[in-house]
């Protein structure tokens, strides 16, 4: 399982990726293994507002529908169109092309207090 070292993750198994006040997410390689073959997503509204915590979406698969939560609270400024033709990209890619959102954030704080990747790690027994 992949957990790469330049990302956050949450315990719920997002992972995050800050440039500047843009907080792009996703769900981790642990989440999307466990959920199995993706069949849909259901993306967030831009210019939508979301807490950290809160939900943001659902990905449906062949075993379950999970929700997706926001690792930090903002405003969502991008969906990944890709995901509505092609779900399956969060299984292929998900720290890549399998991206889920882009939030713009008013400060780091939440972001900087998510789980390192060695933190993560522990948290799945990797």
């Amino acid at each position: 399982m992949q957990i790469p070292a330049d990302l956050k993750f949450s315990s719920d198994h997002e992972w995050a990726k800050a440039t500047d006040l843009v907080v792009r997410i996703g769900i981790t390689d642990y989440a999307q293994d466990a959920l199995g073959d993706v069949v849909f997503v259901d993306l967030p509204k831009v210019g939508s507002s979301v807490a950290a915590g809160g939900q943001v979406g659902e990905v449906e698969s062949t075993k379950s529908v999970s929700e997706i939560y926001a690792p930090v609270t903002g405003t969502v400024t991008a969906v990944n169109e890709a995901l509505n033709s092609a779900p399956e990209l969060l299984n292929a890619a998900p720290y890549g092309e399998g991206w889920i959102c882009e939030l713009t954030v008013s400060s780091l704080d939440e972001f900087n207090a998510l789980l390192s990747a060695d933190a993560y790690a522990q948290l799945t027994n990797n």
